[in-house]
Order: structure tokens, then sequence, then C-alpha cells
């Protein structure tokens, strides 16, 4: 992979989703009061700490952040335990969070489209090159954990 597809695939969301607000917004009924922007408040903050702990797990195993970088070592530990996408699904968490804070129906549908890319052009990449690399290892790590949650 030559190119960080993930974070332009998610930005390009997020554009998407601010954009088709203005331009087609979808009515949405109002009257919870705080409860959805507690809740997306809540997944955003929970989507940085899952971002930053699954960096800091690649960090302290020296191994590549970048999607388009060589991994040097498989990393099944921190978030990595938990789901093999901690990074995409912490971007896909505060896509959630962006739209319950907004009240933008369009992050929803963003973000579904986002994960379809993502899975698309980078995890099965990402997943060619572990495999390759790591052999039985990656495949006994697949088994027992999931790909998103």
């Amino acid at each position: 992979m030559n190119f960080p597809w993930p974070p332009f695939i998610y930005g390009a969301a997020v554009l998407i989703a601010l954009a088709l607000a203005r331009l087609v917004p979808i009515p949405v009924a109002k009257g919870h009061g705080w409860f959805p922007w507690l809740i997306g408040a809540a997944l955003i903050v929970l989507a940085i700490s899952l971002d930053l702990w699954a960096v800091k797990s690649l960090l302290d195993r020296r191994t590549a952040v970048l999607p388009h970088r060589c991994a040097t070592c498989l990393v099944t530990c921190g978030p990595f335990r938990f789901t093999r996408n901690p990074i995409y699904l912490g971007y896909t968490l505060l896509m959630i969070g962006l739209g319950l804070v907004t009240v933008n129906p369009w992050f929803f549908i963003a973000a579904i489209g986002a994960v379809a890319l993502t899975t698309l052009f980078a995890i099965r990449k990402e997943e060619r090159h572990l495999l390759s690399r790591f052999g039985f290892e990656f495949e006994r790590y697949c088994r027992h954990t999931a790909r998103w949650i």
C-alpha cells in the first residue's frame, strides 16, 4: 500500500457528511435533550483514547504505525487483544460520536461507507501483508480476535 488510505477515507467521509448536511439535510426529531450529546461526547473520548492506546501499543513494540509501512512484529497486546483494527474502530466511533453531537445523521451513513472502503482498500491488503509476514501466528490471531469488534 503506497498511500495511507484509512485517514484519507475517514477524513473524506467527515467532509462528505458535513457537506450533505448543508445540501440535503435529514430532518431529525429533537426532544431527547442532552442525552445524544453526552453519548456522542463519550464516544469521541473513547475513540481518541482507543486510537492513542493503539498507537502507543505499536510504538512500544517498535513496529510501523502508518498503514503503508512494513510491520516488524505482530502486535496482539493492548487494544489489539480485542480487535484487529482498533485505530479504524476508533475512527468509526469518532464519526458516530460526531453524528450524535452535531445531530447529523449523514455521519452514520458516511461511517458505514468508510468502514466498507477501509475494509476493501486497506484492511484486506494489511491482512495479506501480515499473513505473508507472520503466517500461522497471524492466522491464529485472526481466529481469536475479531476484525472490528
